[in-house]
């Protein structure tokens, strides 16, 4: 099958999805996501947060805010059902009306000393492609990222892996085990069956994905598609 073509819309009118709604139109094709749950009142949040276990995270999730680390619209670290109560209160009062509809994104709140990203470009010459990374801090530094055009195969995840420069990374690492590469690869795969099945989709972005006990896990996720 031949790698989908350029973006065809010439107005380039596009669109992106929820951080809920990305999350769960990835996970459909095997992508990894940490257990996480979707509510419109502070109530609710703390009855997810408990059922999750803490400490858990809390975003303000809505399908016109993308950047919600930047607009100060996440929190981290809440330990306990009063501290999630009032994150919840403080996200959605900080909703202004032209966000739109608004929930709170309630998810574990995962460690790990390494992150990745991996995610999907349309590149205007070639078409679309799927991208692997070194995330966190240093992602700037090192720019060690590998390419390649959709639609690929596991080896082709395999040789994604293998081109990475700071392999030291990708093995026991601080006391945690090795990245494990099969679930990696699966991770690539899902990213490439998701840009054949999806007419219109023009990006995904999965940054970070954190390595917890070895396991790639992605804690944020965006979609953006043709309008």
């Amino acid at each position: 099958m031949p790698p989908p073509g350029p973006n065809p819309d010439p107005s380039g009118s596009t669109r992106t999805l929820s951080e809920a709604d990305s999350k769960a139109m990835l996970a459909q094709f095997g992508v990894p996501m940490a257990p996480e749950r979707l509510v419109p009142d502070a109530a609710a949040a703390v009855a997810a947060a408990t059922e999750i276990g803490f400490p858990v995270v809390a975003k303000l999730c809505g399908d016109l805010i993308a950047h919600k680390t930047e607009r100060g619209l996440v929190r981290l670290g809440l330990a306990d059902a009063e501290s999630v109560r009032v994150a919840a209160d403080e996200l959605l009062t900080a909703a202004t009306v032209d966000a739109g509809d608004v929930d709170v994104l309630i998810a574990p709140m995962l460690r790990g000393n390494r992150e990745l990203i991996a995610g999907l470009a349309d590149d205007p010459q070639f078409g679309m492609t799927v991208v692997l990374g070194i995330g966190g801090i240093f992602a700037e530094a090192l720019a060690d990222v590998a390419v390649r055009l959709v639609p690929i195969e596991r080896v082709d995840a395999e040789e994604m892996i293998d081109e990475l420069r700071t392999q030291t990374l990708l093995g026991a690492f601080r006391g945690e085990p090795p990245v494990d590469r099969d679930r990696l690869c699966e991770v690539l795969l899902g990213l490439s069956a998701a840009a054949l099945a999806t007419p219109g989709l023009v990006s995904a972005d999965l940054n970070p994905l954190i390595v917890v006990d070895g396991d790639p896990i992605a804690v944020d996720a965006l979609v953006e598609v043709r309008a």
